[in-house]
């Protein structure tokens, strides 16, 4: 397992590398009381403490992708600072270094995926990463490449998509949705490409890291693109072409998540993490902010 294990990291290492990123692509902040950021040195595993103000202050160290994940945290951290703890948040630009941290005990949470992809990652890799708790659902879009609307998708047209196995059966099923794909019957959230039994436009499936996608858009017709990425990238949900149905078993499965070892799920750092992510002032922050991007999901 440790071979694979590192097999993983080193790839991912490489993809932060071509995104342009330095080092471990990771990026640390400290967010406590009145949403204020201050750049963090490095710090030990596992949940440490700090002295603040004359106190003792309990330190919650989380993994989060950008936006919107670490976005919000830092709107949590007035409600957890109340609580006695402070935020270090470590933003990371890809999908693998996070499971891999948290697994490894440098992080106590992590906040960036959704349990179809944590369970997968775990049959994948042999980790044991659980759900603390689902905080909210960000819908795919489809966005405008080369191709101005969905209508004009030429014969052959090129459409990106996710290559992990969970995020590219979402985008499938998003394509299917606007008839531009049939799916065999039972497919559902393990869809493959192979199992495309119908394709009158005769799409062509161009699978790409997530993380690349916005990057990729210019050289292709059109993108299927996670909540986390569009946002990060500019663009917004009434720019979509196409976006998931509120209904949709997408909608139903999708939650993004707080990921902890399993057997922390009940940690009390963890248990005032997420009353602070499920507060009043964080869901009022996340519909403000995001417009329909992202929707709490308490």
């Amino acid at each position: 397992m440790k071979k694979t294990l590192c097999i993983i990291a080193a790839a991912a290492l490489l993809t932060a590398g071509l995104t342009g990123c330095s080092g471990s692509g990771e990026k640390e902040t400290t967010a406590a009381g009145a949403g204020t950021e201050t750049t963090a040195a490095q710090t030990g595993s596992g949940t440490g403490e700090t002295k603040a103000a004359g106190q003792e202050t309990k330190k919650i160290v989380i993994g989060a992708s950008p936006a919107p994940h670490a976005e919000i945290l830092r709107a949590a951290a007035d409600v957890l600072a109340e609580k006695g703890y402070e935020l270090d948040i470590k933003e990371y630009v890809d999908y693998i270094q996070p499971n891999l941290a948290l697994e490894s005990g440098d992080l106590d949470a992590n906040y960036f995926q959704h349990l179809p992809y944590l369970e997968s990652f775990n049959e994948e890799n042999g980790t044991k990463l659980v759900s603390a708790a689902s905080i909210h659902y960000e819908p795919f879009g489809i966005y405008a490449g080369k191709t101005s609307s969905l209508e004009e998708l030429p014969d052959g047209a090129t459409v990106a998509v996710p290559n992990d196995t969970s995020n590219e059966a979402r985008a499938l099923l998003l394509l299917e949705a606007q008839g531009l794909i049939k799916l065999k019957d039972g497919a559902g959230l393990t869809a493959t490409k192979n199992d495309i039994v119908e394709n009158p436009k005769n799409i062509k499936l161009y699978e790409v890291e997530a993380a690349q996608i916005p990057r990729s858009i210019e050289d292709v017709d059109v993108a299927v693109i996670n909540g986390n990425y569009a946002i990060d990238a500019g663009f917004k949900v009434s720019d979509a072409l196409a976006v998931e149905d509120s209904q949709s078993i997408a909608a139903a499965t999708y939650g993004n998540v707080i990921a902890v070892q399993e057997g922390r799920e009940n940690d009390e750092a963890i248990k005032a993490l997420i009353e602070a992510l499920e507060s009043d002032e964080v869901k009022a922050f996340i519909e403000t902010t995001y417009e329909g991007a992202v929707v709490p999901l308490y």
